[in-house]
């Protein structure tokens, strides 16, 4: 009886990198073309680790176009490639094509997924999936969770992770995430990396984009070399993705001391700060309001609600790619023999 093929999921959010902050604090942008590219060369890389089927989403804008084209070239043959399957998946050009892609990879039993995006669309998978490991890519606006890193490295450590020559203890990585729950109106969301309780009394346009909005951030972790709304913790209480903690800061025009937003480059005033403890429930200082989930506008309440914001420590799983590939040196797993299509004795002149 043969073995199933070993198979990987690819999600490429054709939206990632497109929304307002392009316009508001001249955040970058990663065309279609450039996400076609960051698949190929994961592609590349999963050959040579022994993947042997790649399950792709569809898009509109032409990424699985390009790909399928450059599939059938001559690169593609001498990379040794996966073999690539498209979903058969119809798309509405919202976030409901994310999701329905990880739910129909986690069906057909993916051994990981690697995510192109932002915080919001590794958000969207990550919700659909349970424990598949991800292989995160940043290819978003407000890129906080995803590391940006190229995708060559990374897909070399998602194939050896996948194929299983790294121990899990190594390899992967389990997140924190952030609870945010209004009982009376059954309201249950998470977030990735921060959230923002903002003044704003209605949603409208979702990014945050204005400092004077910003009333409290409660973050999972916070870097200070991060962007973003996280940054605001991790320029004045840093916690590391590592750190069973969270943070949290409470802005007040009125208090001494200040710190940049970066992008934005505007000054916030700090009057309070403090870490989260792991199932300890938060409540919001404003009584009105809206909570901003991983950057994006998402939950109005007012007076009569009760939200509140909880650090939980089971989060999805990702892939340590600075780990894997410490660890594949170590034991030289990338090592081939003479007998392998890319040792140099059997490469075209």
């Amino acid at each position: 009886m043969t073995e199933p093929a070993l198979t990987v999921g690819i999600i490429a959010n054709p939206a990632s990198g497109r929304d307002v902050r392009r316009l508001t604090a001249n955040a970058g942008v990663y065309s279609s073309t450039e996400k076609a590219s960051v698949v190929q060369r994961l592609l590349g890389a999963f050959g040579a680790t022994g993947i042997q089927h790649v399950l792709l989403a569809p898009d509109m804008t032409g990424i699985a176009a390009a790909v399928l084209k450059a599939s059938q070239g001559r690169n593609a043959r001498e990379s040794h490639w996966p073999r690539l399957t498209f979903l058969d998946m119809p798309l509405r050009q919202t976030v409901e094509d994310t999701r329905l892609a990880a739910r129909m990879m986690a069906e057909q039993g993916v051994a990981l997924i690697a995510v192109l995006g932002g915080d919001g669309t590794h958000k969207a998978v990550a919700a659909e999936v349970g424990d598949i490991p991800l292989l995160t890519l940043s290819t978003g606006t407000n890129n906080a969770f995803p590391e940006l890193r190229e995708s060559t490295s990374a897909g070399l450590a998602g194939g050896l992770c996948a194929s299983g020559r790294i121990p899990s203890g190594v390899g992967l990585r389990r997140n924190k995430r952030l609870l945010v729950r209004e009982h009376a109106r059954g309201i249950c969301e998470w977030a990735l990396v921060d959230v923002a309780v903002s003044s704003q009394p209605f949603i409208g346009a979702r990014a945050i984009c204005r400092a004077e909005d910003l009333a409290e951030v409660f973050v999972t972790f916070a870097e200070p070399h991060a962007i973003g709304l996280s940054a605001l913790c991790g320029l004045w209480c840093p916690v590391s993705r590592q750190s069973p903690l969270g943070a949290w800061v409470r802005l007040n025009p009125n208090a001494d001391d200040a710190v940049l937003v970066p992008g934005l480059l505007q000054g916030c005033a700090v009057s309070a700060c403090g870490s989260m403890q792991p199932g300890v429930a938060y409540s919001p200082s404003l009584l009105n309001g809206t909570l901003a989930l991983d950057g994006e506008r998402e939950i109005e309440f007012s007076a009569n609600d009760h939200p509140t914001v909880t650090l939980d420590p089971y989060g999805p799983i990702s892939i340590d790619v600075e780990a894997v590939l410490a660890y594949a040196a170590l034991h030289r797993l990338l090592a081939i023999g003479r007998e392998h299509p890319q040792h140099p004795a059997n490469l075209p002149c």
